[in-house]
């Protein structure tokens, strides 16, 4: 029987620490998911509509309302033909789930999301999954989809949430601000985490930073799932975290 795998890309992951959406990245996400395929049941949870948006709006000359709602509706469209494109050419076959966190407060809905993305698994598909930002009454309430991961992920009983950010995981200060500061491997207290927050306010494509992440492992606390913080901006991070060759923090409940 297949694992569960969720996989939340963040906008900083997907544009590489740029202002534009990395082919590239997308490429080596493509190229481990179809080496784990046979061992896992793989969804991603993909920010980026914003990020994507602004990219093509800034190339192609277009007028556009800076409302995070119009942008995304602008971008998602775009990143999911850029995930088809790319993932065809691996053989993965795709599909969009956009949900609300309106849809995490009904039994009857959670139901159908359930249902849906296991048929999905059930016929060979990778759902990616994003927050539904042109109707959601907060813009982005899921910071950056942080918080939506955990809930898939608890809602799908998976075997393990990566987070890909742009940072190798929890450190107890800000490395950005401190030289000294030392990665946490291993959590197993979420109330532990609040003193290590530490935010940088200077990220333009996201909203997500470690206050969110923190909130997600609280969600995958409730359900015991396990998730991980991890570099995405690495090569083949998906694959050397599960080997233990890249480092990450683990939250085990």
């Amino acid at each position: 029987m297949k694992k569960t795998l969720i996989l939340k890309i963040g906008s900083s992951t997907l544009t590489a620490g740029s202002k534009r959406i990395s082919r590239g990245k997308i490429e080596d996400l493509a190229r481990q998911i179809s080496i784990l395929r046979e061992q896992y049941n793989i969804a991603i949870v993909s920010s980026g509509a914003i990020a994507t948006a602004k990219h093509f709006i800034e190339v192609n000359n277009w007028q556009a309302s800076e409302s995070k709602q119009a942008l995304a509706a602008i971008g998602q469209p775009i990143l999911m033909q850029i995930y088809n494109e790319i993932f065809r050419d691996f053989a993965i076959a795709t599909a969009q789930c956009l949900v609300t966190y309106r849809d995490f407060e009904h039994k009857e809905a959670q139901s159908n999301i359930l249902n849906t993305l296991n048929d999905l698994f059930s016929h060979g598909f990778v759902p990616i999954i994003n927050e539904n930002d042109t109707i959601a009454i907060d813009e982005l309430v899921f910071g950056d989809n942080d918080k939506l991961s955990a809930y898939v992920a608890n809602l799908l009983d998976a075997d393990l949430l990566m987070l890909a950010s742009d940072i190798d995981g929890l450190f107890d200060k800000n490395p950005q601000k401190h030289s000294d500061a030392k990665h946490i491997a291993c959590i197993n207290d979420i109330n532990s985490c609040q003193q290590y927050i530490d935010e940088n306010d200077d990220s333009h494509l996201g909203t997500g930073g470690m206050t969110s992440k923190i909130q997600a492992a609280e969600i995958c606390s409730r359900n015991a799932t396990q998730m991980w913080i991890v570099n995405g901006g690495n090569n083949n991070f998906i694959l050397d975290c599960l080997a233990n060759k890249q480092p990450c923090t683990r939250f085990v409940f």
